[in-house]
């Protein structure tokens, strides 16, 4: 059993025809339950629901508080390499791009890793373009070993690997994983994705449990909203999660849902989700997952940001580019513009003011690894 048999079963079901029948009721029997399935799930996301957005706002804050406390967990991404073989149209990074590729030495690394840690934050995601052979295992297990004697959580958000592969580098240092599936549609994820590492669907979907059997603490899924129907994306969104959940219960499972920003390229998106729906979007997840976390990135603006941090937000980034070799005299193209470049201390004199404690770090790799040996 894995997330495919259950993502077959819905092949053919049509969410919006199901979210227009909804009726208040459901909606408000939805927002009233201790334990939601699908179908209440659904009618948290069906168009009628954002009637109701005050109270599920009010009810994924309670939950968001019981279970995570006033606290936000901050991390900063780290770009090593945009080498990519993927003809994603919607990325700045995809091969048929004509920008810089930069692809940073171990020294590089090391030299960008002691900058960050500096800011005093102790959360990384090491990101990569999607190329084997740019980017190899080997290079990626070197690169984890740097930065495991400068941060004591490493999460990766790479091309997908074997569960042997993803072994290797939990045992290196590695403890999280943040893969987006991009879209749950299986012919418009094959129409976007035609040449590269990502053409193989199901791969990337099990992603997830594979690095989990490898022993992976955390994970984070989810849709680029954007790309297509977007209830139907965060409903599947939200039972990947719940599966992943139910079938790793030692795992720390998490989403986040990305709404695709300007980058080098022409593609535009087929759905824009506004922020009324984004929240609608954020709140129901919550509902349903009340222990899954979620993040939001500097996609999204400050003055959003701050808006919605009670309301069911778990984890944020901070200080952040998405160049290569940031820290070095020649950075590349950002995979896509980001819309919050506030500091790391400017976030977190946001985050207190607003009577949140701003984590830099909850979890140390290395002392687990010993107790557990």
């Amino acid at each position: 059993m894995s997330f495919v048999n259950i993502l077959n079963k819905y092949d053919g079901f049509d969410a919006n025809a199901y979210c227009a029948s909804v009726t208040p009721r459901q909606v408000e029997r939805a927002v009233s339950k201790n334990r939601l399935d699908e179908y209440d799930y659904l009618a948290l996301l069906s168009p009628i629901a954002q009637s109701y957005l005050e109270e599920m706002a009010a009810k994924s804050q309670e939950l968001t508080k019981k279970h995570f406390g006033n606290v936000i967990f901050l991390f900063t991404p780290l770009y090593i390499s945009n080498i990519c073989d993927n003809l994603c149209p919607y990325c700045t990074f995809a091969h048929q791009n004509k920008i810089t590729r930069l692809h940073l030495g171990l020294d590089e690394i090391r030299h960008e890793a002691e900058n960050i840690s500096n800011t005093g934050l102790r959360h990384i995601l090491m990101l990569t373009g999607e190329s084997r052979k740019g980017v190899s295992p080997q290079y990626l297990q070197e690169s984890v070993r740097i930065l495991k004697k400068f941060f004591s959580a490493i999460a990766i958000e790479i091309y997908p690997l074997e569960e042997n592969e993803y072994a290797i580098l939990v045992d290196a240092g590695v403890d999280g994983l943040t893969i987006y599936q991009e879209t749950y549609n299986r012919l418009l994820y094959e129409s976007l994705h035609k040449g590269g590492p990502k053409e193989d669907f199901a791969f990337r979907l099990l992603a997830p449990e594979r690095a989990c059997r490898a022993g992976v603490r955390s994970v984070t899924v989810g849709p680029l909203l954007g790309l297509e129907n977007p209830i139907k994306e965060v409903f599947l969104a939200g039972l990947h999660a719940r599966y992943l959940q139910t079938s790793f219960p030692s795992a720390e499972v998490s989403a986040s849902f990305p709404r695709l920003r300007p980058q080098v390229g022409i593609f535009e998106p087929k759905v824009i989700v506004d922020d009324k729906q984004f929240v609608q979007f954020m709140t129901a997840f919550k509902i349903f997952m009340p222990h899954a976390g979620f993040t939001v990135s500097t996609r999204e603006s400050s003055s959003f940001r701050d808006s919605i941090l009670p309301l069911g937000v778990t984890k944020m980034s901070a200080g952040v580019s998405t160049s290569v070799g940031t820290y070095s005299d020649k950075a590349s193209e950002p995979q896509f513009e980001i819309s919050d470049s506030r500091t790391v201390l400017e976030m977190c004199a946001s985050l207190k003011k607003r009577g949140f404690a701003p984590i830099m770090h909850d979890w140390n790799f290395a002392l687990t690894r010993e107790n557990t040996v």
